[in-house]
């Protein structure tokens, strides 16, 4: 016990051990610096200057995508202002067009951007792709981070990304890491018990590599960060993916291959395609992300041009951009605001732009893959991280030296969740005008002396007009992506062909409908939690099962299903009329429940693909890589199984010491900075007077830091498996 004391007084670097030829888990350290970036100030003469100085950014792009839209909301706002100025504009008048010139300009941009994103769609099919076949001379690191994940998944999907790049003939220019942020030690030993597997698999053929941190610092950034701090000396680029990520290998080595044929390139990401969805949700955004989402993506990386943007994976950086520039600091205060930044790739992606070097959307790269979530639920956690983490962006906007398209990006992301509220006001002031004109009989004349009365009227006929133009500006990008996509004979009859790929959008475009009021609120939720300065945390997300139990889907969807109920009294009070206008937010809501149960469901999911409805060509035709993973997945799933407990780990010889192989060496600490977490565990441990009674005093936290501490297992394997009889 006393030593056990001492230890934890004065922590003692310990290296990963190697016993019996176990292969370390990580190679040997190469660091780099990576210091964290100022905000506040920026020296402008340290900024990098571009070898390839003529590829700089076109004003004329953005020109047509950002003065289009300019041009085309000054319009429909200076319409909705003739349509509420026949007479005075009374208080609710001008927070209806307030309101109504925020959420145009939004939809105005969407818009022009799709429309040169179809544009150049439409020229690339007679170009076809520009691919280079030049050998790889430089050295990447393939970075998988995970947190709480399934193992099972996550080895497979590198072994069959593994294989596609050795027999590309470019498998020694790729190192591959498993760089773990897990808190559960039953699912870290799982991720050894796979990483075990995978080597055996593999052979001698190619080198992965594991590592678990102690402490989550950071969370995905910290984790990345980490990596690029003690190993990112001995690689040229980094290529991030996610849990849920799929690479053909001709994809990440023509990202290779771009990064060494572009000296200015600092960044190159992806446009991943949703796969995989089971549920009826997540098959509804594999359609909608597949047909509508190539227009947007293309057009987006037309007008941004070499100030791109960053989505947290799929994507290749160089290193030194990445650890030069890219260093994220803590923010002052308490989250949600404040600490930790969790969105961290769009603020990554403008500082690796503020250093001087490019930021580039490879939006004609197919092979990048990545899955959705199950459930309505599932996708309201997720977005509550995404909206606190985009919110957190306010404070960083006027961060000095960034780009004004980077800052943009900053702003995409607030407003891509604070539209919901802005809507919800739309949709609430609009309801108010409409129901003070039916019940408040009007003043038609002020105390002010005047001639003529005023009284609030609209327009009917030009009403109509502009709601004819809004609802064309809004579903444009819809309508381009179906063009294109149709248009491409392959694609199409690879979904059902074209009257099946009709059905589809229809169908899609009624979910998405009712599922939108949803959404609306509970994006206005997160919004109004984190204004209450309430922290989202970080938990794992789930990938397949979208199953949730009626009950909570009771408690999750009360609030939605008594809005819609207050939404269609208050339209019935006016008219009819105005209850069929509303029809689909107020239907939608009040079948919140229902419609959250079911297209959470699996069952629901398979019956909509075996009628072929919301099909997508990967679905008819699987990526090769996805089929390779799918095989090779039981294998590990079998493995993942017989992962030994936490105790049988200490209690076996063997395993621990493939354990203490693959285990990261503790890092050196500030004296007197005690983790009490880890100081509990010693102290448990010194108490205990068997290794399975040590095991029962430790909680769920104690056995993940005791099993990421070498001398604390030794310790505790030192003890005898069982008490001894008391005599």
């Amino acid at each position: 016990m006393d030593g056990i004391k001492e230890d934890v007084a004065r922590e003692v670097i310990c290296p990963s051990v190697t016993s019996g030829g176990i292969d370390p888990g990580m190679p040997a350290e190469s660091p780099r610096d990576m210091p964290a970036q100022r905000l506040e100030r920026f020296d402008y003469s340290a900024r990098r200057t571009l070898v390839n100085a003529s590829a700089r950014s076109s004003w004329t792009k953005r020109f047509f995508v950002l003065g289009g839209a300019l041009a085309l909301s000054i319009f429909a706002i200076y319409e909705m202002y003739l349509v509420l100025s026949i007479g005075d504009l009374t208080p609710v008048e001008q927070v209806v067009l307030g309101l109504f010139a925020l959420t145009f300009v939004w939809i105005a941009i969407a818009m022009t951007s799709a429309i040169a994103g179809f544009a150049v769609i439409v020229r690339r099919r007679f170009t076809g792709p520009q691919r280079s076949k030049e050998p790889l001379k430089k050295r990447t690191a393939v970075l998988m981070p995970t947190y709480n994940e399934q193992p099972d998944r996550v080895f497979a999907e590198l072994e069959s990304m593994i294989r596609a790049v050795d027999a590309l003939g470019e498998g020694d220019a790729f190192d591959w890491f498993v760089i773990a942020d897990t808190t559960d030690a039953a699912v870290a030993l799982q991720e050894e018990e796979g990483l075990a597997l995978a080597r055996q698999r593999l052979g001698g053929r190619t080198r992965l590599f594991y590592r678990r941190r102690r402490q989550n610092t950071g969370r995905k950034a910290g984790n990345v960060a980490d990596f690029c701090r003690r190993w990112g000396g001995a690689y040229e680029h980094l290529l991030v993916l996610d849990a849920d990520s799929l690479m053909d290998a001709e994809t990440m080595v023509e990202l290779a291959r771009r990064m060494e044929a572009d000296p200015d390139a600092g960044l190159i990401q992806t446009i991943p395609v949703l796969v995989g969805g089971t549920t009826l949700m997540a098959r509804i955004q594999q359609f909608a992300g597949r047909v509508y989402g190539p227009v947007v993506g293309t057009g987006l990386s037309w007008w941004v041009q070499k100030e791109g943007n960053f989505w947290g994976h799929n994507a290749i950086i160089r290193t030194e951009a990445f650890t030069n520039c890219a260093g994220l600091p803590d923010l002052p205060g308490a989250p949600p605001f404040g600490g930790h930044i969790m969105s961290h790739d769009f603020v990554e992606a403008a500082l690796i732009r503020r250093g001087g070097w490019n930021v580039i959307i490879a939006d004609d790269l197919s092979g990048s893959f990545e899955e959705s979530p199950p459930s309505l639920i599932d996708l309201a956690v997720r977005d509550r991280r995404w909206c606190q983490g985009n919110l957190q962006h306010s404070r960083l906007i006027a961060a000095r030296g960034l780009h004004w398209v980077s800052r943009s990006h900053l702003l995409t992301g607030i407003l891509s969740y604070a539209t919901s509220p802005l809507w919800l006001m739309l949709l609430i002031a609009g309801l108010v005008l409409a129901l003070q004109a039916h019940f408040i009989r009007p003043e038609y004349f002020s105390s002010d002396f005047q001639l003529f009365p005023s009284w609030p009227r609209i327009d009917p006929e030009r009403a109509l007009g502009l709601f004819v133009l809004t609802m064309g500006v809004l579903f444009t990008p819809k309508i381009l992506g179906l063009v294109a996509f149709l248009s491409d004979g392959k694609a199409r009859k690879a979904a059902g062909g074209f009257f099946g790929v009709l059905v589809s959008f229809l169908a899609e475009m009624i979910l998405s409908a009712l599922v939108a009021p949803i959404m609306m609120l509970i994006h206005t939720g997160a919004i109004v939690q984190i204004l209450l300065r309430r922290d989202a945390g970080w938990n794992p997300q789930r990938r397949d099962d979208g199953g949730v139990p009626l009950t909570d889907l009771i408690r999750r969807h009360k609030w939605h299903v008594l809005s819609g109920f207050i939404l269609g009294g208050a339209a019935l009070a006016d008219s009819w009329i105005l209850l069929a206008w509303l029809s689909p937010a107020v239907t939608g809501l009040i079948l919140a429940v229902p419609l959250s149960g079911l297209t959470g469901s699996a069952s629901i999911g398979r019956a909509f693909k075996k009628m072929g409805i919301l099909r997508i060509p990967e679905e008819s035709n699987p990526p090769p890589i996805r089929e390779d993973m799918l095989a090779v997945r039981p294998s590990y799933e079998a493995a993942v199984l017989k992962a030994p407990s936490f105790a049988e780990t200490v209690s076996d010889p063997d395993l621990l010491a493939r354990h203490l192989a693959f285990a990261d060496r503790v890092l050196p600490r500030r004296r007197g900075a005690v983790d009490p977490v880890e100081a509990m565990a010693a102290a448990k441990i010194g108490e205990a007077e068997s290794i399975r009674e040590a095991a029962t005093f430790l909680n769920a936290k104690e056995e993940a830091i005791v099993l990421a501490t070498p001398r604390l297992l030794q310790a505790m394997a030192a003890l005898p498996e069982v008490e001894s009889p008391k005599g």
